[in-house]
């Protein structure tokens, strides 16, 4: 999976549509704390690795096996379902790796995380971090990727059938009256009862805090002193959690496409929000420049007006597709988010939205489907149930009941007057979760971990790159890289500045000055 695409707005069908947080953002999300720095609670300090109950975990010896994709091996890790049970039930983790392949002398294990949450750090590492990262870093490194618990091949979090995920996916994200609040709201609560009934007890033990002492373990198993890592997206979040339970264990940390740990869930999913406009106007800016830009060859204000247009015609009337499901307003905009990742969908983008005006939405439609990663057989992967599942652990709900979201609406509109008023309401999802939230926003310092490299893109559609500014100024070791263009994250997107400054920092252990920027 592309880590670009990764941050996810796991609120609802079109939270789906991009958050990292989870409208969760919520999931990160939160209603009760509102503003930067609001609470101060930190994770509670991870029991010692050399304690009796955890020494089975930490001594344990992975048995590697081929796994039918050539050049990597697998095995299954093991960790406490709760660490503040460690004798209790384990959770099985899957992990794969690919040695280095040298010359050189080896470093360690690079462990990699694409994002989400609910990527697939297996996937990403099987089909591309593996034999797509730079030569060098691959040649000094082995690198590695564990399945997060709850995600992927570990332990996953389930929610919902193939068609109940269709219909959830076409509930109504822009209430007009009280019937369609209600049915919204109806909607997340099948939602959290179907990952209750579904998965068991492994939902309440997903946190990003939880994956975190699990990624303690596996270093500790792999025999690496220190833990090297790059995250993407959430995958930042998961690195910076990381240090703060156990700064002196930090070795090398690269963390492209930043989150603001101290930002509750309301304040998160709106700043998202804000991002998806920015990311939209660059699209509009370069797309009335264009003979065959379907919204028009005047500004990008109109262009906007024109997007939001189209929207409302397709909550008036879905668009046909060819086959059972319509385009309604709530995959439209869906398929409009998954493009905004990356530049090189924009002409993808064009594409789909001019047939899907002539009215045939099937484009679009396949844009949605792929953020959703839905199959061809109409199943879905496990990437959005564990969307939800970890960000509405990891900070309160945004909103205590759908009031709230109504208040909220303006805000967001006033962030994103093409994509808020849907967003606002994405971020209730986590309103309804049967798992109470165990995670608060806060600063992240880690203090007294090795320096740590945050990476932020000025036009980052998904991690707003003022959250960049933010962790790297939290993080008490942290130098920022600034990546000046387009798109989700920043390494290997293009840039020699960029890639060239993250690989010195990987394989020699020097981070750019700072106040760098690339282009």
């Amino acid at each position: 999976m592309d880590s670009r695409r990764l941050l996810r707005i796991s609120a609802t069908a079109l939270a789906a549509a991009g958050l990292i947080l989870s409208g969760c953002t919520g999931g990160s999300g939160a209603a009760a704390p509102t503003g930067p720095g609001a609470g101060s609670a930190r994770p509670v300090a991870s029991p010692s690795p050399s304690s009796e109950a955890l020494r089975k975990y930490y001594e344990q010896k992975p048995a590697w096996r081929e796994c039918g994709v050539s050049g990597f091996q697998c095995a299954t890790l093991r960790a406490p379902l709760d660490y503040a049970k460690p004798d209790g039930p384990e959770v099985r983790l899957a992990v794969s790796r690919v040695r280095a392949s040298g010359p050189g002398e080896r470093i360690g294990s690079l462990l990699v995380n694409p994002g989400g949450p609910g990527g697939s750090a297996v996937d990403y590492l099987q089909g591309y971090a593996g034999i797509g990262y730079p030569e060098p870093v691959r040649a000094r490194y082995d690198m590695v990727a564990v399945d997060p618990r709850g995600v992927g091949r570990s332990e996953p979090v389930d929610c919902l059938t193939g068609p109940e995920m269709d219909a959830y996916t076409q509930v109504d994200q822009t209430p007009d009256d009280t019937a369609e609040v209600n049915a919204l709201a109806a909607s997340f609560k099948r939602f959290a009862a179907g990952c209750r009934k579904r998965t068991g007890a492994v939902l309440p033990h997903v946190s990003t805090v939880e994956t975190a002492r699990d990624m303690d373990i596996l270093r500790a198993v792999l025999g690496d002193r220190k833990l090297h890592y790059v995250g993407a997206s959430y995958g930042t979040f998961l690195g910076a959690t990381y240090a703060e339970l156990f700064p002196g264990r930090v070795g090398r940390l690269v963390l492209d496409g930043a989150m603001d740990p101290s930002l509750s869930a309301l304040d998160l999913n709106r700043d998202q929000t804000a991002g998806f406009e920015t990311a939209f106007r660059a699209f509009a800016a370069d797309c009335v420049t264009r003979p065959d830009c379907p919204l028009g060859t005047g500004s990008p204000e109109a262009a906007g007006e024109a997007l939001k247009s189209f929207f409302r015609a397709t909550d008036a009337e879905p668009v046909p597709t060819g086959e059972g499901r319509a385009l309604g307003e709530s995959l439209a905009t869906t398929g409009v988010i998954a493009a905004m990742y990356d530049e090189g969908a924009w002409p993808q983008l064009r594409e789909a939205l001019t047939r899907a005006i002539g009215g045939e939405g099937s484009a679009l439609l396949a844009l949605a489907d792929s953020y959703y990663e839905r199959e061809p057989d109409g199943s879905y992967a496990n990437l959005m149930f564990a969307n939800a599942a970890v960000n509405c652990l990891d900070l309160p709900p945004a909103y205590r009941d759908p009031a709230a979201a109504r208040r909220a609406a303006p805000s967001f509109d006033e962030a994103s007057p093409v994509f808020g008023a849907g967003l606002a309401w994405a971020a209730l999802n986590c309103t309804y979760w049967p798992s109470p939230a165990t995670g608060r926003p806060h600063r992240i310092t880690a203090e007294g971990a090795a320096p740590i490299l945050v990476v932020g893109t000025t036009r980052d559609p998904a991690t707003p790159y003022k959250w960049a500014e933010a962790l790297a100024d939290q993080l008490s070791s942290g130098t920022l890289l600034t990546y000046e263009g387009d798109g989700h994250t920043a390494y290997g997107r293009g840039s020699d500045c960029v890639d060239t400054a993250i690989n010195t920092y990987l394989l020699e252990g020097t981070p750019p000055p700072a106040g760098k920027r690339c282009s």
